[in-house]
C-alpha cells in the first residue's frame, strides 16, 4: 500500500554535520593566510577591551556618549567571537566540520550581534543628535536608567527578530550531497541554499529582518545626521559649527565602515551569483572582521577623551611590581624543611619514575597501540608535565632554602601549572567520552577514535588551556602590588595567591579565575558524570550479570583517577573560597595534595589494576635492568 505523498515528506534529511571552507582555491596556503586573520582577532578583541577599560576605569567618561560606545565594543567582542572558533579551526587545523544544530547556534549569534550593532548606532546617532540640538537637557533625558532601558530593547529587538530564523531552517528537508559551505562560519543564506526544498519563506523572512532592522536603522541614522546639520547650520558662530560636527566624525566613519560592507555583501549575495567564490568569502571577512577591527582605531584617533582613557589603562600595567616574590615551604615548620624534603623527593621520584614508565611501556608495545591507552599517555605526560611545574621550587625551597622567584618567573610558573591542571581535566573528560564509546558501541569502537581523531582531540585539549589561561597573566601584570606584601603562601606561584597580593581591585581577575574554573573544570566534570550515566544505563542493559561486571571493571581505574584530581580541586576551591580563618598550613597541604597526589597516584593506580599496563612496565623494567 503506497502512503499519501504528504505523509512521506515528513521524514526529510538534516545532515548531522555541514562542512565548513576557508579560502576557496587556497587551501595549501591556509597556515600563512591565519597569521593575518589571528592578527585582526587579536586587534579586534585587544582594542576593544581597552576601550571598555577605559571606560569603566575612567569616571569622567561616565556619560551617555561613551556607554553608547561600550556597547558598540561589547558587541564588536560578541561579533568576533561568533566566528572566531570556527575560522581559526579551519585555518589552523584543518578542522571543517561543524554539527548541524551547532551551525545553527553560531549563525543565530553571529546576526543577532549584526543586528544589535545596527540598532546601537542608531542610538549613538540619537545620542549625537540629542547633545548637539538639546545640550542643556541632554544629560537629564539620557539618563543611566533609559540607557539600560535603550540596551534591553536593543537586546530584545534582536533575539526577537532572529529568533524564528533556526527553526525555520529546521523545517527544510536538505540535501545530503550539498553539506559544504561557502565560509568558515554559518551564514543564513548560505544554509539556507543548502536545502532541497521551497525557501520562499526563509527568503521572505531574511528580507525581513533586513529591511526592519539595518534598512530602518540607516534610513533614521539619515535622519538624525539630516537634523544634526540643519542644527548646526542653523548656529551663528563657525567655530561653533566645526566643534559640533567634530563630535560626530567618529561615529559617522563607524556607521560607513559597518554598513558599506553589509550592503555591499547583500547586492553580491543577491546578484553576484556569476562571482568567484572567493569574492563571497572575503566580503563576509570583511563585514564581520573589518568593523571589530577598526572601529576601536577610529574612536582612540578621532576622540581625545579615549584616546587619552586607553592610554593610562596601558600605563596602568606599568606601575609597581616586585622584582621578586618570597615562597614559603610548610610555614611553622621551616626549621624541619630538610626532613619534611625527603618525603616530598620521595613523591616527585615516584611521579616522574611511574609517569615516564607508563609512557615507555604503552610506545614500546604494540599491543598497547589503542585509544584507550593513548588517553592514558596524554594523562601520563600531563602529570609529568604537572610535577616539573612546581618541582624546581618546591625543592629549591625545602633543600636550599631558596626562596625567591621573579616576578615574571612566577607569572609563567603559574601559566603552566594552572594549564597543566586544565589538560589533565579535559585529558579525564576525553577518557570518559572513551569509556562510554568502548561499552555503549564496541563494534565501531576503533573506526569512531581513529588516530587523526585522538591527535585532534589532543590538539583541542591543548588549544582549550591555552586559550583558557593565556590572559591571566597579562591580568595580573596589569595590577598594583603592595612593596610590602611580597610573602606568597606556597612553594610556587598559585593564582590566588599572586592575585591576593595587589593593592588594587581585583574583581576582573576573580570574575575570570571563577569563568575558568567554570568552563573547565565545572563543565568537565558535569560531563563526566553524564558520561557514566549514559555507561550505566548502558550496562545495566547488558542480558549477562558477568558481562556487567566485566564492562564496569574497564572503568575503574578511570573512575579513581577522576576521584583522586577531582577531589582535591573541589576542596582546594572550597578552602581557597570559605575557609580563609583557617592556618596557613592547612593552604598549604590542600595545595600540596591537589598538585603532587594525582601525579603520585595515578601510575599506581593503572598499574595495579590494568593487568596489560603492570605486565607492560615490567617488561620495561626488566629491559632496563637487563641492560
Amino acid at each position: 500500500m503506497l502512503l499519501p505523498r504528504s505523509y512521506i515528506n515528513i521524514s526529510f534529511f538534516q545532515p548531522p554535520a555541514f562542512l565548513l571552507i576557508g579560502i576557496p582555491g587556497l587551501e595549501a596556503a591556509h597556515g600563512w593566510i591565519s597569521i593575518p586573520f589571528s592578527s585582526m582577532y587579536a586587534v579586534a578583541l585587544t582594542g576593544n577591551c581597552l576601550i571598555l577599560l577605559a571606560i569603566t576605569r575612567t569616571p569622567s567618561l561616565h556619560q551617555p556618549m561613551y556607554y553608547f560606545l561600550s556597547m558598540l565594543a561589547l558587541t564588536d567582542v560578541s561579533l568576533t567571537l561568533s566566528t572566531l572558533p570556527t575560522t581559526l579551526a579551519v585555518l589552523w587545523f584543518d578542522h571543517q566540520s561543524i554539527g548541524f544544530n551547532t551551525c545553527l547556534v553560531q549563525m543565530f549569534f553571529l546576526h543577532t550581534f549584526s543586528v544589535v550593532e545596527s540598532s546601537v548606532l542608531l542610538a549613538m546617532s540619537f545620542d549625537r543628535f540629542l547633545a548637539i540640538s538639546n545640550p542643556l537637557r541632554y544629560a537629564a533625558i539620557l539618563t543611566n536608567n533609559v540607557i539600560i532601558r535603550i540596551g534591553i530593547v536593543i537586546v530584545t529587538r534582536a533575539t526577537v527578530s532572529i529568533f524564528p530564523v533556526p527553526f525555520l531552517l529546521k523545517r527544510l528537508n536538505f540535501c545530503p550531497n550539498k553539506t559544504l559551505l561557502s565560509h568558515s562560519f554559518c551564514f543564513h543564506p548560505d544554509v539556507m541554499r543548502r536545502a532541497c526544498d521551497d525557501i520562499t519563506i526563509n527568503i521572505l523572512y531574511g528580507l525581513y529582518v533586513v529591511a526592519s532592522t539595518a534598512s530602518i536603522d540607516s534610513l533614521l541614522i539619515a535622519l538624525s545626521y539630516a537634523l544634526i546639520l540643519r542644527t548646526v547650520l542653523g548656529l551663528a558662530s563657525p567655530r561653533e559649527r566645526v566643534r559640533a560636527l567634530n563630535t560626530c566624525v567618529s561615529h559617522i566613519l563607524a556607521v560607513l565602515v559597518f554598513y558599506i560592507p553589509a550592503i555591499g555583501m547583500s547586492i553580491i549575495h543577491r546578484f553576484g551569483k556569476h562571482l568567484s567564490p572567493i569574492v563571497h568569502v572575503l566580503v563576509a571577512y570583511v563585514y564581520l572582521l573589518v568593523p571589530p577591527v577598526l572601529n576601536p582605531i577610529i574612536y582612540s584617533v578621532k576622540s581625545k577623551p579615549i584616546r587619552e582613557a586607553m592610554l593610562k589603562t596601558d600605563i596602568n600595567i606599568s606601575f609597581f611590581h616586585p622584582p621578586v616574590f618570597l615562597l614559603i615551604g610548610i610555614p611553622g615548620h621551616e626549621a624541619a624543611h630538610g626532613w619534611i624534603s625527603i618525603p616530598f623527593s620521595s613523591m616527585y621520584t615516584v611521579a616522574l619514575t611511574g609517569n615516564c614508565l607508563i609512557l615507555l611501556a604503552i610506545r614500546r608495545t604494540p599491543s598497547l597501540h589503542q585509544p584507550m591507552y593513548y588517553f592514558l599517555s596524554m594523562l601520563a605526560l600531563t602529570d609529568v608535565g604537572l610535577t616539573l611545574s612546581t618541582l624546581p621550587t618546591t625543592l629549591g625551597v625545602l633543600w636550599f632554602d631558596h626562596r625567591l622567584i621573579s616576578f615574571n618567573a612566577c607569572l609563567v610558573q603559574m601559566f603552566f601549572l594552572h594549564s597543566f591542571s586544565v589538560v589533565e581535566s579535559s585529558v579525564l573528560l576525553a577518557m570518559s567520552f572513551d569509556r562510554f564509546v568502548a561499552i555503549s558501541n564496541p563494534l565501531r569502537y576503533a573506526a569512531i577514535l581513529t588516530n587523526n581523531v585522538i591527535i585532534r582531540i589532543g590538539l583541542a585539549i591543548v588549544t582549550r588551556a591555552i586559550v583558557s589561561l593565556f590572559p591571566v597573566p597579562f591580568l595580573l601584570k596589569r595590577l598594583n602590588f603592595c612593596p610590602d606584601k611580597t610573602l606568597l603562601s606556597h612553594s610556587f606561584c598559585f593564582h590566588a595567591d599572586v592575585m591576593r597580593r595587589a593593592c588594587a581591585d581585583i574583581t576582573i581577575n576573580i570574575l575570570y579565575g571563577l569563568y575558568v574554573v567554570l568552563s573547565t573544570g565545572g563543565i568537565d566534570s558535569l560531563l563526566i558524570v553524564l558520561s557514566y550515566t549514559l555507561i550505566l544505563h548502558t550496562v545495566l542493559g547488558l542480558a549477562s550479570p558477568r558481562e556487567r561486571i566485566r564492562a564496569l571493571n574497564t572503568c575503574v581505574s578511570h573512575i579513581l583517577a577522576v576521584f583522586v584530581f577531582f577531589i582535591p580541586v573541589i576542596t582546594m576551591s572550597m578552602i581557597h573560597r570559605f575557609g580563609r580563618h583557617l592556618p596557613p598550613i592547612v593552604h598549604s597541604l590542600v595545595a600540596y595534595v591537589y598538585l603532587v597526589v594525582p601525579p603520585v597516584l595515578n601510575p599506581i593506580i593503572y598499574s595495579v589494576k590494568s593487568k596489560p599496563i603492570r605486565e607492560a612496565m615490567l617488561r620495561v623494567l626488566r629491559g632496563k635492568v637487563w641492560s
